[in-house]
C-alpha cells in the first residue's frame, strides 16, 4: 500500500517563495510508485492541501484534510519550509506532539541551528573555527567604535535568526554601520556583527538518507555580487562549482568536519554547512542550514547528482527513514 506523504512548503518568513520552489522540486521527484505525495501550503492565514488546483483546509488537530468527502491522513511529512516555522523548530514540535514522523531535525536541534549566535558558540567550544563576532539585541544601546574595535572592517551585519542572506549587509566604513544594523533589525530583533574572513565561500551538503551520516560534496561559490546575497543565490548571479577548487586536504577536512557538526548537533535529514576557506586552507564556519534550498537553482541538489544520487533517491530515502522512525 502506498504511503500518503505531505510535502509542506511556504512558511511565515521572507523565504516563502524559495520554500515553495523547494517543495515543488520535492513533490515532482518523489516516487509515484511508492508514495501518494500531496503539496501542503502553510501560511499564517491558512494551512491547505493543494490538490487538483483546489485548496482543502488542514485540520490542525491531526493534520488531516477532507477532500471530496473523504478524510485524507498522512503517514509522514517532508519538511521543505525555510525559516519559520519549519526550520526554527515550532513545526517539528507540532509534528512530534501529534506523532507525525517528518524528514527534518527535531524541535530543539532546529531552534539551536537557526540561532546563529548560540550555534556558533556551541561549535566553537567543540573546536570549530568561528569568526570574531559582536552580538546585539534591539533593546541594547551600542557604540560603533566599540563594535569595530572588536570585529574590524570590513565586516558583515546579519540577522541572527534568518536565512537566504536576507537582511545581510557588508560594511566597509563606520559611516555605513548604523544603516546596516537597522537593516538587519528589520528582519530580526537579534543581530550579529561579524568580522570578515577573507577567502573562498564553500558549502557542504550532509545527509543520513542512506542510514548513516554522509557528506555529499563540497561546492565553491563565486558570486557576481560582492558576496553571496539573496540575489546571487536565487537569480543565477553566482557560479557554483562542484567539486570545490580547493586543496585536496582541505576538501577532505571540510567533508569530515561537516559530518562531525551534523553528528554533534544531532541533526536529521538533509542539511548544508557553509564555510569561508582562507588562503591558508583554514575553514571558518558561516552557518548550519537544516532545511537547505532544494530548488533547481540550489546547491545541494547539484551536490547529490555529483555524488551519484538522484533527487528521487535522496528524497525517497529521506521519507523512508522518517517512516521507519515511527515503527
Amino acid at each position: 500500500m502506498k504511503h500518503n506523504i505531505a510535502v509542506v512548503m511556504g512558511g511565515f518568513s521572507s523565504e516563502y517563495d524559495v520554500s515553495v520552489a523547494s517543495g515543488n522540486v520535492v513533490f515532482e521527484n518523489l516516487s509515484k510508485i511508492r508514495f501518494n505525495a500531496y503539496r501542503v501550503l502553510i501560511r499564517r492565514d491558512k494551512w491547505v492541501v493543494l490538490h487538483n488546483e483546489q485548496e482543502f483546509p488542514v485540520d490542525k488537530n491531526d493534520f488531516s484534510a477532507l477532500i471530496d468527502g473523504q478524510k485524507l491522513t498522512f503517514d509522514a511529512v517532508f519538511n521543505a519550509i525555510h525559516g519559520a516555522p519549519g526550520e526554527d523548530g515550532p513545526l517539528a514540535g507540532y509534528f512530534d506532539l501529534i506523532g507525525m514522523p517528518q524528514t527534518a531535525s527535531g524541535q530543539f536541534e532546529s531552534a539551536l541551528t537557526f540561532n546563529k549566535a548560540e550555534c556558533s558558540m556551541l561549535l566553537k567550544g567543540l573546536g570549530v573555527n568561528i569568526a570574531e563576532a559582536y552580538y546585539l539585541a534591539r533593546h541594547e544601546e551600542y557604540d560603533s567604535d566599540e563594535i569595530l574595535a572588536q570585529v574590524g572592517l570590513p565586516c558583515f551585519v546579519k540577522p541572527n535568526r534568518s536565512g537566504s542572506s536576507i537582511g545581510v549587509s557588508k560594511v566597509k566604513s563606520v559611516t555605513d554601520l548604523e544603516e546596516a544594523i537597522e537593516h538587519a533589525f528589520e528582519v530580526d530583533s537579534q543581530i550579529i556583527i561579524e568580522a570578515m574572513v577573507k577567502g573562498i565561500e564553500v558549502a557542504c551538503g550532509v545527509s543520513n538518507h542512506s542510514g548513516f551520516i554522509k557528506a555529499l560534496a563540497v561546492t565553491d561559490i563565486v558570486p557576481k555580487n560582492e558576496f553571496f546575497d539573496y540575489e546571487s543565490k536565487y537569480s543565477g548571479l553566482s557560479e557554483e562549482i562542484t567539486p570545490a577548487r580547493i586543496a585536496e586536504g582541505t576538501y577532505a577536512q571540510i567533508l569530515e568536519e561537516s559530518e562531525f557538526i551534523y553528528e554533534s548537533l544531532n541533526l536529521n535529514g538533509i542539511a548544508r554547512v557553509d564555510y569561508i576557506v582562507t588562503e591558508n586552507g583554514v575553514p571558518f564556519l558561516i552557518e548550519v542550514n537544516t532545511i537547505p534550498g532544494l530548488s533547481k537553482e540550489s546547491i545541494l541538489p547539484r551536490q547529490a547528482v555529483y555524488a551519484g544520487i538522484t533527487l528521487g533517491e535522496l528524497f525517497d530515502q529521506s521519507v523512508e527513514n522518517a517512516l521507519k522512525s515511527k515503527s
